[in-house]
């Protein structure tokens, strides 16, 4: 597998498009809806950091590759996701770094989001696994990456820092090549349910 280069992925009505500067002030929104930054097990940038956000994203590269989540009927800016820890040697990428405003959760939106990216990793990129990491607080992930078919890999004990200063617990999970097919078909019937 080779780092993927960035792309523009669309289904469902939504978009996933290369996050760049541009999206700056329309992520910004986003995150305002819901005032994002003040949960503590999530990454959320304040308002006035999501330049550096969006700029830190970028020097990232090639490890990880952002998208700006857009409701492509509108042009609205619902949030933002990426691959990242994208390690090709191994054939593997992570799913990550995912918010979305207040009033795109609980409906079609990362459900449709997942299906593209996990898509396009198995199908075009020919990844072997893909993972995906949370806090052991964000019961609200873990159920959703569950909810995907992701099984769980593990716990990984003292791992990371939150905003806050305190050191969380991340737990592992992952989809591995096998798996795509039945994953797939679990998404789409997901989604033609809310349809």
């Amino acid at each position: 597998m080779d780092a993927p280069n960035p792309v523009t992925l669309e289904l469902n009505g939504l978009r996933l498009e290369p996050l760049g500067p541009q999206h700056a002030d329309a992520l910004r929104d986003a995150a305002r809806d819901g005032e994002l930054w003040k949960l503590r097990i999530t990454s959320v940038p304040e308002p006035q950091d999501v330049e550096a956000y969006v700029a830190a994203a970028l020097d990232m590269r090639p490890a990880r590759l952002a998208f700006a989540v857009v409701e492509a009927v509108s042009g609205r800016v619902l949030g933002t996701t990426s691959y990242h820890d994208i390690v090709p040697a191994l054939d593997r990428v992570e799913i990550g770094y995912t918010w979305y405003r207040r009033s795109a959760q609980r409906t079609h939106v990362n459900t449709t989001c997942k299906l593209l990216l996990l898509a396009h990793a198995f199908e075009t990129l020919g990844c072997a696994v893909v993972g995906f990491r949370t806090d052991n607080f964000n019961h609200a992930s873990q159920a959703a990456i569950e909810r995907l078919g992701a099984r769980k890999d593990g716990v990984l004990r003292h791992h990371a820092l939150r905003r806050d200063g305190t050191v969380r617990d991340t737990v592992m999970y992952s989809i591995v090549r096998g798996e795509w097919p039945e994953v797939k078909a679990q998404l789409r019937y997901l989604l033609a349910r809310r349809a």
